[in-house]
């Protein structure tokens, strides 16, 4: 088995965040791959890893990373495999990654989720990898359709809460 997807955090205290990812892509059977690697303090070992990503084989890569969160520009400015950033919170919520990672420059794209999204990272990383496989496409839509039967349950127990004014 060989990885389509890399999931990268700029260090192992992300993992409690970037495991989202590994569970999602467990359960709709997507082989990948996960380290840890950092733009700043191995800035050499983060460029070879983006340079020859496409050539092992890799579809998509996942990188997460908190406050400065150079981690997935740099992979970005060293690939041309889609890199989707996850703004790990930190100091400031978040935001300082988030903002690290949505303002890059021209032609260098990171697609980027909400703080902490590690598990829509990978969501998007397995959209991306359905359009060429369908069984892949199916599984997609099995777990949507098992989201909305989740929602349509817990609206009809809401029907059973009852308050004095509640009029459904």
């Amino acid at each position: 088995m060989k990885p389509v997807v890399s999931i990268i955090m700029g260090s192992t205290s992300d993992l409690p965040v970037m495991e989202k990812a590994a569970k999602f892509f467990d359960e709709m059977e997507i082989p990948f791959e996960m380290n840890a690697l950092s733009a700043h303090r191995t800035p050499v070992e983060v460029e070879a890893f983006a340079k020859e990503a496409a050539g092992r084989g890799l579809k998509v890569i996942i990188a997460g990373a908190g406050m400065a969160a150079a981690l997935p520009g740099v992979i970005a400015a060293n690939t041309t495999l889609p890199v989707i950033g996850v703004p790990i919170k930190g100091m400031l919520d978040g935001l300082d990654a988030m903002l690290s990672i949505i303002q890059m420059p021209p032609g260098i794209p990171v697609a980027t989720v909400g703080v902490n999204g590690a598990q829509n990272a990978a969501i998007l990383a397995a959209q991306m990898l359905s359009l060429a496989d369908e069984g892949l496409a199916l599984r997609l839509a099995g777990y949507k359709e098992n989201l909305k039967q989740k929602i349509v349950k817990a609206n009809m127990e809401l029907a059973d809460v009852k308050y004095k004014f509640k009029c459904n």
